[in-house]
């Protein structure tokens, strides 16, 4: 494999010649430029991406963090990256995945020059990857909102307004004792900034409105069955339901239906990126988290400050309520 020491050889200079001749940063005389390029060019030497940036000063990649760990909705995921990816492509910017959720993935890919900016997502409230961002050379957005963040722009859907349109909701329909049905257990342990900031604004509402509320953590799987018998047999005065988990909606939708033969099942509202698939199963009402929107509209943010732009600090996408008919589910006998 040819190296830089290589061409500085072939071409009777030194190597930290050779570097500022491809990067441009400082006068390099024409005749040694061009012997220069003359070894590169019989060599056939390629440097690597750390070097081709400092040619260029850019590198038209941006880093994408989306880890897959325990609980995350991969479907979602996907639809966010899918977002990131073709509004990305607008501006004239590839993407690259990085599959790991530790700072040093991102610490790797910043200070070997592979990318110009980086997108974060699954951020937790409070993020072990923040300090390490902050120091980066390359610029950085959070695709969620940790607590307590001041210098890192951020983005995502506002889970917490969600949380009180639900309640709202449920609460017009003559409910007090309303139940949300969240993210699975290890997504809630690791407070995922999404579930911490929709159980937040759930509870903050309830309390608001006078109600009773209770947060519940289900399997996105057929084990939701099981988790969701618990919770109507434990507490059949539950009659209003928020369902966030949408690996687990069809299970739970069925389960709640089965709880009440031959009467009215409770109002079940689901807060989803999957609203279409659901009328099957008799939720009408719906919040929808506009995923493959979100992702579009961080890849605007990044691309916006890399070409020079004002550094946002906050933005929410706001939640909707789409509301069908009939509201109610009911079983006949």
């Amino acid at each position: 494999m040819v190296t830089i020491s290589d061409v500085a050889r072939e071409a009777g200079v030194s190597t930290s010649t050779v570097s500022y001749v491809m990067s441009g940063k400082r006068a390099i005389s024409a005749d040694t430029r061009d012997r220069v390029q003359a070894a590169i060019a019989r060599l056939g030497y390629r440097p690597h991406a750390g070097a081709r940036s400092l040619a260029s000063r850019s590198t038209r990649v941006i880093g994408l963090q989306a880890p897959l760990r325990t609980g995350v909705d991969v479907p979602v995921i996907m639809q966010v990256v899918a977002g990131v990816v073709q509004r990305a492509r607008v501006h004239g910017y590839d993407i690259l995945l990085l599959s790991s959720d530790e700072a040093e993935g991102l610490a790797r890919a910043s200070r070997g020059s592979m990318v110009d900016a980086l997108l974060i997502m699954d951020v937790e409230s409070e993020d072990a990857r923040l300090a390490t961002i902050a120091e980066l050379d390359q610029p950085s957005v959070l695709i969620g909102l940790p607590a307590g963040r001041r210098s890192i722009p951020c983005i995502d859907f506002d889970f917490e307004a969600a949380g009180w349109l639900a309640v709202d909701r449920l609460v017009g329909l003559g409910h007090t004792r309303l139940a949300l049905l969240g993210a699975p257990e290890a997504v809630m342990e690791r407070h995922t900034s999404y579930a911490d900031r929709l159980i937040r604004g759930f509870l903050e509402a309830c309390e608001a409105r006078g109600v009773e509320g209770s947060t519940h953590p289900i399997p996105d799987s057929a084990e939701a069955l099981a988790e969701v018998d618990a919770i109507l047999t434990a507490d059949p005065g539950i009659t209003g339901i928020l369902v966030h988990n949408d690996g687990a909606l069809p299970f739970i939708a069925d389960r709640i239906r089965a709880h009440a033969p031959g009467g009215a099942a409770p109002d079940c509202l689901a807060l989803t990126s999957r609203e279409g698939a659901l009328r099957a199963h008799g939720l009408t009402d719906t919040i929808a988290v506009p995923a493959e929107a979100l992702g579009e509209s961080a890849a605007e943010m990044i691309c916006a400050i890399l070409a020079g732009g004002a550094r946002p600090s906050v933005q929410l996408l706001p939640p909707e309520l789409a509301v069908g008919e009939p509201s109610r589910v009911r079983i006949d006998s």
